[in-house]
């Protein structure tokens, strides 16, 4: 897998001092990252950013499907050990937490599960005793097969925003853009029937307990733009399909394997990820569980009026999630 770097957005050290201010007085003024008055303050937050960070922050705009946001600058020593599970994060990098909201706010309506990480917008992901080997974000000893986030879900976010805390070990994310694969005709045209389910991952089948199965779900979906995806081979009964969508699939995986990139994040950086077009991961590493373990914060993003994915699912929530509209009306 080539080491290639995702396109690089520079935040010069100006817009990252607005960025950091703004959040920072939201975060003195309401005293939580978690705060409903906080996350109704939002939009007017962002509304007096200046043209810099805004246009830092415009959408997505190239094959790949991603982009780094590069110039914030944690304090390492400021943000205190890596935490041991989300749950004992509490307020550590609280002050993230609001840059990272900004930034999805800027970007469109962030979202949240309830039931998963207490419904917070944003998430702390972190290696954790006892999921080494888990196909969740707490994972560390096993490879995190590349998947669309809650790609069971039709509500799932259109864009998932990961900002780095902390990654001395270097620990790289993958990530495979569908608009950078050669695939067949007669692959796609397979890959975009309704043929199997994707089921609900452990970490929200836990939580939300997920009512009943799923239908099935085309993979593959073709818009104006070129190719969308919705890809979770860890949660795919693929032994349910036939011969020929199968084969199909495995020819997919494969291509997806061979654009794939290897994306290892700085403190600091913020990497935007299409949900719609860019399956991601992580490659494998050993974790101390010493406090110094890669730390990263997460966001969800819902984009009103995309058309990147079919219809029936293009407008869908429920099934415990929240929008951050819930809190700004």
């Amino acid at each position: 897998m080539p080491t290639c770097p995702a396109p690089v957005r520079p935040l010069d050290a100006t817009a990252a001092a607005e960025l950091t201010a703004v959040a920072a007085g939201l975060l003195a003024e309401h005293g939580s990252a978690t705060s409903p008055a906080l996350l109704a303050a939002l939009p007017k937050a962002c509304a007096g950013l200046g043209h810099t960070v805004r246009q830092a922050l415009r959408p997505v705009d190239t094959a790949d499907g991603l982009f780094v946001l590069r110039g914030l600058t944690p304090d390492d020593s400021g943000l205190g050990p890596t935490p041991g599970h989300w749950s004992t994060a509490g307020e550590s990098g609280a002050l993230w937490d609001v840059v990272l909201l900004l930034v999805s706010t800027l970007m469109g309506t962030p979202i949240a599960w309830e039931g998963q990480q207490d419904g917070r917008f944003v998430h702390n992901i972190v290696p954790s005793p006892g999921h080494e080997g888990e196909q969740t974000g707490a994972s560390s000893s096993v490879l995190l097969t590349p998947h669309t986030e809650d790609a069971f879900h039709p509500g799932r976010a259109h864009l998932l925003v990961l900002c780095c805390m902390r990654n001395h070990d270097d620990i790289a994310t993958t990530a495979a853009s569908i608009r950078r694969t050669a695939l067949s005709t007669e692959d796609i045209a397979q890959l975009e029937r309704p043929v199997v389910p994707i089921l609900p991952d452990d970490a929200y089948e836990r939580a939300q307990r997920f009512p009943g199965r799923p239908a099935p779900v085309p993979t593959l979906f073709d818009t104006a733009e070129g190719l969308t995806l919705r890809f979770d081979p860890a949660y795919t009964p693929l032994d349910e399909a036939d011969a020929a969508w199968r084969q199909a699939y495995r020819r997919l995986e494969d291509e997806l394997a061979r654009v794939s990139v290897a994306v290892s994040l700085r403190p600091g950086d913020v990497l935007v990820v299409d949900n719609d077009i860019v399956v991601h991961g992580r490659v494998p590493f050993r974790a101390r569980y010493d406090g110094t373990d890669r730390w990263l914060k997460r966001a969800s993003v819902r984009v009103p009026g995309r058309r990147t994915r079919p219809e029936a699912e293009a407008d869908e929530h429920g099934y415990g999630q929240t929008a951050l509209e819930a809190h700004t009306s």
